[in-house]
């Protein structure tokens, strides 16, 4: 069935998104803050700053207007940075004339409140005004959803028919989606691998080899697994594809802007430096801080966090985290 969704969010994610919807014969408005951007889609069908070499289908249309982008909608899609989330979903309820599905592509916790996004949309979109909140989440680069490579992620939620209704509404040849009740450990996983990125790209960046990647990325799913058990979520989940999925992709890829920071400050340079010639948001930079708070709060071990934190936050130097992680106390691998 032809569904009316807006997409929240004209950034890489939010337009690969777009594209697939419409491609599955869906209606399609996103809405945007930035008027040149906003006006770009609309008349060249393109976004240059983000997917340089992508000319979107003439369906996909954009506005600054939130009222009009979401007017009749089926289901509205959040995909802007997690800091705007709040503000987002608080100008969304004054204008919505439908009860929609929630759904949301975005990855992180609140800084100071720590809260996963979908408690955020939870918090400032009444209960009577949205059919239910859905996490769209796993291993995928706009980059190339926007070029039809196959790409496989998961759409949780506690309520499964929403799960299934949002698994149709994307699913297709190249882009196929799975459903999933562990709400917790999807956003989880999803929000904490880009830690474990930031770490991967230093390792990168100071030229150490594969056996240092691999253990970084394993030692850091045993840790945002602590973290996510910590905090409710089921450990099996963590080896899916919002856990392990997502954390192979994020860390071994140059699409990631997490490990192009990561690489960035391997190399020496600053994080200022880095944030400032990025251009996008990086989301693992206040991720980082949010879990290491978190880590305290709930007595969960986290020392690659910890490393990073101290890196980003107390402006230590790489070497020397990483040879004070090296002489850690001794311990079994199945340590819990």
């Amino acid at each position: 069935m032809k569904q009316k969704v807006a997409v929240l969010g004209t950034g890489s994610w939010g337009l690969a998104l777009g594209q697939t919807l419409i491609e599955n014969g869906h209606d399609v408005v996103m809405w945007g803050r930035d008027e040149a951007q906003v006006a770009e889609i609309q008349e060249h069908h393109t976004n240059k700053a983000y997917l340089p070499n992508i000319v979107f289908p003439e369906r996909l249309t954009a506005t600054t207007n939130m009222a009009d982008a979401v007017q009749d909608a089926d289901a509205i899609l959040f995909v802007v940075p997690t800091k705007a989330i709040r503000q987002v979903a608080r100008q969304l309820v004054d204008v919505l004339t439908t009860v929609p599905v929630i759904i949301h592509a975005s990855k992180g916790f609140e800084q100071e409140t720590h809260f996963r996004i979908s408690e955020i949309l939870a918090q400032e979109i009444p209960a009577d005004k949205r059919k239910d909140i859905v996490v769209l989440s796993g291993p995928s680069h706009a980059e190339e959803v926007a070029v039809h490579d196959l790409t496989t992620i998961t759409a949780a939620s506690k309520n499964e028919a929403y799960a299934i209704y949002v698994q149709k509404l994307f699913s297709n040849g190249y882009f196929r989606v799975y459903t999933n009740d562990d709400v917790i450990g999807v956003e989880t996983g999803a929000a904490l691998k880009n830690i474990i990125a930031l770490g991967a790209g230093a390792i990168h960046g100071l030229g150490l080899g594969d056996n240092a990647k691999a253990a970084i990325m394993t030692r850091g799913l045993a840790e945002i697994t602590r973290l996510g058990v910590a905090m409710g979520a089921d450990p099996l989940t963590f080896i899916g594809l919002s856990g392990f999925g997502d954390l192979i992709v994020t860390c071994t890829s140059i699409h990631s802007r997490n490990w192009r920071t990561g690489d960035m400050l391997g190399k020496g340079k600053s994080l200022d430096e880095i944030l400032s010639s990025m251009g996008m948001i990086v989301e693992g930079v206040s991720t980082t801080k949010s879990a290491y708070e978190l880590a305290q709060e709930l007595e969960v071990e986290m020392p690659i966090t910890e490393a990073i934190y101290q890196v980003l936050y107390e402006n230590k130097d790489v070497h020397y985290v990483i040879e004070e992680m090296m002489k850690r106390d001794n311990k079994s691998e199945k340590e819990f």
